[in-house]
């Protein structure tokens, strides 16, 4: 039987159930608003998820509660959205329908809107930190706003005042959400069939996805769209068939087992990235520079890892973790250490049938463990160098995860990003390192074979010798940080509100 070219969509919004028909596989969320429904307040920037003027909110039920992720639209398949809520600019009013939302009223108070082209984007990311910030109780920090908004660029009026309306939000009467009123709706909506004969298939579980895979070798696999939905707008590409693994249940947990940390492939960035700080805090910039929210929100690890990107940030720190991959298929699992799964740039040794399923970070050792002595020390740091330091990519990316024991480099492992064709690991400096004192010598050292370990490329983002040079620096950098410098970096400048 033949596949049809399109099917039905059925999501929430303004409380009632919306149902559109003939909806191909590969048209995107921001066509959807625009041309079906005329919701033009949702504007099309860059097409790529890098300016946040296409900024919308989804919902997902947990139980008779929302969760809430802003999320880029335009590069947002449109069925990815079946049998969430949808909010969009125009539907906060609609939501108080006496006044302005407070997101909105804020940036008005605020003077925050110039050219007002970026307004509909900013004014749904703060839309979203209203759910999950100031109607939980929690006040919006500068730190935190600044954070949350780094996926939205403006060009014309200046950050300072949409960052006093983020933090202005609070000072309006609440705006709450009717919940079990919008969860009671979800609900009457039916979760996509298994049926291979639909264009964009949502399996909900793991047996589904893996038949699924077999049965379609060829479709083509997205999770959040984060890069797949750069092909869709910026190279024009359509695909008959899309398999979407990202209602996949056992994909979604992220669980402590057998001393790892357990990372379902279509966990969220932004979800991955906060069980990696539970464990290792110190990553916490490198985790908010990995991209704005919206795309945390939308991309998960597993989808980063497949991807397979030279310049992916993850990679390198899941090496310096010692990561292991574990790939499924309907013939069985097979795992392996992260750096071995790559063979070129953009391949891998995925077969066919198979897909990334998990990703196993063995967690830190216990202070508490025998293993432990007082003179064992452990450092964990994650560099990367951009053009632009908030929602950019890397031009290089270095993670070093460093073990002494009494002043001797006891184990060290190192992932690195934008030297080579694929992610790699920087074996022949681990082995320069391993079981030589931690010594400025030995550092500078190790600096020169760095610098030699890899033939890098020079592109847009930097040179060949910019690069070489810079993978020396960061090491010497993590030397300094070794041994208590600090204020010799970014991360170390903190925002303050300017009254």
């Amino acid at each position: 039987m033949p596949i049809p070219h399109s099917q039905t969509i059925q999501f929430v919004r303004r409380g009632e159930v919306v149902t559109l028909s003939n909806v191909p596989p590969t048209r995107t969320l921001l066509e959807v608003l625009r041309e079906d429904l005329a919701c033009t307040g949702t504007k099309e920037g860059c097409g790529e998820g890098d300016c946040g003027a296409c900024t919308v909110v989804l919902g997902e039920a947990d139980g008779e509660q929302l969760t809430f992720k802003a999320v880029n639209s335009c590069i947002r398949m449109a069925h990815s959205v079946h049998g969430l809520a949808l909010w969009t600019v125009e539907d906060l009013s609609a939501a108080n329908a006496t006044s302005q939302h407070p997101a909105q009223e804020a940036m008005v108070q605020c003077h925050a809107s110039q050219c007002g082209f970026c307004t509909p984007g900013f004014v749904m990311s703060l839309f979203g930190m209203y759910q999950n910030h100031v109607i939980q109780g929690h006040p919006i920090t500068r730190e935190t706003a600044q954070t949350e908004l780094s996926g939205n660029l403006c060009r014309c009026t200046g950050y300072r005042p949409i960052l006093d309306a983020a933090q202005k939000m609070a000072d309006f009467p609440a705006v709450r959400l009717d919940h079990p009123t919008i969860t009671r709706q979800l609900a009457k909506i039916e979760p996509r069939a298994p049926d291979a004969n639909t264009p964009y298939r949502l399996p909900g579980t793991l047996a589904e996805l893996l038949i699924a895979r077999a049965a379609q070798p060829n479709a083509q696999l997205v999770a959040g769209c984060t890069d797949v939905g750069l092909w869709v707008t910026k190279l024009h590409k359509q695909f008959d068939t899309v398999i979407d693994v990202s209602r996949v249940a056992e994909l979604r947990r992220i669980e402590q087992r057998n001393g790892d940390l357990v990372i379902g492939a279509a966990a969220t960035l932004q979800d991955a990235f906060n069980a990696l700080l539970q464990r290792w805090p110190e990553l916490r910039t490198f985790a908010a520079r990995f991209a704005g929210l919206p795309v945390r929100n939308s991309g998960t690890l597993g989808g980063n890892v497949a991807n397979g990107s030279p310049i992916g940030d993850s990679m390198p720190l899941l090496i310096a973790l010692k990561s292991r991959l574990v790939l499924a298929s309907v013939r069985g699992k097979r795992e392996m250490p992260l750096e071995d799964f790559y063979t070129g740039y953009r391949q891998n040794l995925l077969a066919t049938d198979e897909v990334v399923a998990f990703i196993k970070v063995p967690l830190p050792a216990s202070a508490a463990s025998s293993s432990t002595t007082s003179l064992q020390t452990t450092l964990l740091r994650a560099y990367k160098i951009s053009k632009r330091y908030d929602d950019d990519i890397s031009a290089v990316c270095l993670v070093l995860n460093l073990t002494l024991d009494a002043g001797v480099v006891s184990d060290i492992s190192i992932g690195a990003g934008g030297v080579a064709a694929t992610p790699v690991r920087a074996g022949q400096t681990e082995a320069a390192l391993r079981g030589q004192p931690w010594s400025q010598a030995r550092v500078q050292a190790a600096m020169l074979t760095l610098r030699a370990e890899f033939e890098p490329i020079s592109d847009m983002r930097a040179s060949s010798s910019y690069r070489r040079q810079v993978l020396g620096n960061l090491l010497q950098r993590f030397w300094l940080e070794s041994q208590g410098e600090q204020h010799i970096n970014l991360e170390a400048f903190k925002l303050e509100a300017v009254s």
